[in-house]
């Protein structure tokens, strides 16, 4: 379980929530905190540099918002980062530089670390993305058990019990998801992995593996 701690996923300087995330071992106690995360960073940012479209919604001077995507409270769109048409922001939202929320894309409850990319009809839930990490077309993270009870982070034999009911997938830098995948409930993926398409994956996924077809995991050559 060591390769699942905020230290080992995620490169902090990449996202302005470093200093929030410092604040935890593992990256789903965060969750919980978003919104109110968003609100505080958002009161402080400099209105020569993001715009306030409405309450608790601030939007980087340099990013291009759609005219048709929905930007729900609240939420923060970084410098450079596309926001397309038909994208659903539903709140709790922190987006960081140069991201890509694409079409029809839903946000809700999640930490997009600079350069995060879910372009083509991506759900991403009570989830952290970590830098230039990349959701292909239709992936998305399922982020409630099936029968309601909390999520267990599960590697191997070892089970560690979070005593939260919604979790999506937490995300390492650099991490490759690919086309139509799903992400279960807990789902973590180390940094520099990839996920092959069509792929339904939950547990931990160990840093620089390939998660292939019929859920064969090998580490990169």
């Amino acid at each position: 379980m060591e390769n699942i701690r905020i230290s080992e996923l995620y490169d902090l300087s990449h996202t302005i929530a470093a200093d929030y995330l410092r604040g935890f071992e593992y990256p789903w106690e965060a969750l919980k905190g978003i919104k109110d995360l968003i609100i505080e960073l958002g009161s402080k940012l400099s209105p020569e540099e993001y715009d306030n479209p409405a309450e608790n919604v601030w939007v980087h001077k340099t990013a291009k918002v759609f005219p048709s995507a929905y930007l729900g409270a609240p939420c923060i769109i970084g410098p450079e980062t596309e926001v397309r048409h038909c994208a659903f922001i539903r709140g709790s939202a922190l987006v960081g530089a140069g991201c890509v929320v694409g079409n029809s894309v839903e946000l809700k409850n999640v930490i997009l670390f600079d350069g995060v990319q879910t372009p083509h009809y991506n759900y991403v839930g009570d989830s952290i993305l970590g830098y230039k990490s990349h959701m292909g077309a239709g992936s998305i993270t399922s982020n409630v058990k099936s029968d309601k009870t909390n999520v267990v982070i599960k590697s191997g034999s070892e089970k560690l019990e979070t005593g939260i009911k919604k979790i999506g997938a937490m995300l390492g830098d650099f991490v490759e998801v690919g086309c139509n995948s799903v992400l279960n409930p807990g789902t973590v993926i180390g940094p520099h992995s990839n996920i092959y398409p069509t792929s339904c994956v939950r547990g931990v996924v160990q840093p620089e593996s390939i998660w292939k077809t019929g859920g064969v995991v090998v580490k990169k050559s």
